[in-house]
């Protein structure tokens, strides 16, 4: 099947436009096989089926039905499942795997990094990102369902531990990334939601935040897209300034032959 260049992209919430400049400029220039890992309402995913072959998994039904259409719309060959990574064939491996706002959520990051990286093929890398500094946690991380956030060097550690090598973690998101998070945090908090419920597991936290404060329409969109880069542009100026990580770290190779993506 081809794809579909004219198919409308999802819209990003602004965060998610700041990430993505730095997410986009992190991914192969050729076409590679990359699976993302939670792949939300596909925001990310559209516009990575755009130009590589395409596989995502997302646990929440609600956001992979919307996800499916987005990606689909884009690419019919790419696959998005519902479900977890034990939800591919058990030896299948891509040049990319990517997860984006997700580890904060699992409770045994180590564990899952482990679980991911195995799904990288030799000279391939894993790619994601992470919500930055412990000390910023707040009422938003609450509801979202989040265990932690992130140190740069932390995370590193955690990449190498999982068996990757080059680790490289970039902050991003300085300095709209800090109004934004005050306004996320303040809202939640005036809601009174900044606290969990005895109605609220982790597990359900988790799956309505990747809901929460999404754009729906291609108009609100482009609005944000119009909107954000002038600061998407400012952010490449404070690269260790931010509320936010992205990392990237590589599998080793199995002989000197293979190349890397």
């Amino acid at each position: 099947m081809t794809r579909s260049p004219r198919a409308p992209l999802a819209p990003l919430a602004p965060n998610a436009s700041l990430r993505w400049d730095v997410v986009r400029r992190e991914l192969p220039h050729r076409r590679a096989r990359v699976l993302e890992v939670g792949c939300g309402q596909g925001g990310f995913g559209s516009r990575i089926a755009a130009r590589h072959d395409y596989t995502a998994v997302e646990i929440d039904a609600a956001s992979w039905a919307v996800a499916d259409a987005r990606v689909r719309a884009v690419d019919p060959g790419a696959r998005v499942l519902h479900g977890s990574v034990s939800a591919l064939r058990p030896t299948e491996t891509f040049d990319v795997v990517c997860a984006f706002e997700v580890l904060e959520h699992l409770e045994d990051d180590a564990g899952a990094l482990a679980e991911w990286a195995a799904r990288v093929r030799p000279g391939g890398v894993l790619l994601l990102s992470v919500p930055a500094w412990p000390a910023r946690f707040g009422p938003w991380d609450t509801l979202a369902g989040h265990f932690r956030r992130y140190e740069p060097a932390a995370l590193a550690g955690l990449l190498r531990g999982a068996g990757l090598v080059d680790a490289h973690v970039r902050v991003y998101g300085a300095p709209l990334g800090y109004l934004l998070e005050a306004v996320r945090d303040r809202t939640v908090a005036a809601a009174g939601r900044h606290g969990p419920t005895a109605s609220d597991s982790m597990t359900e936290r988790t799956s309505g935040s990747g809901r929460k404060f999404q754009p729906s329409t291609r108009m609100t969109g482009t609005v944000i897209a119009v909107g954000t880069w002038p600061f998407r542009l400012l952010q490449r100026a404070f690269p260790r300034s931010g509320t936010g990580l992205v990392a990237r770290a590589r599998q080793p190779q199995s002989s000197p032959e293979e190349e890397s993506p």
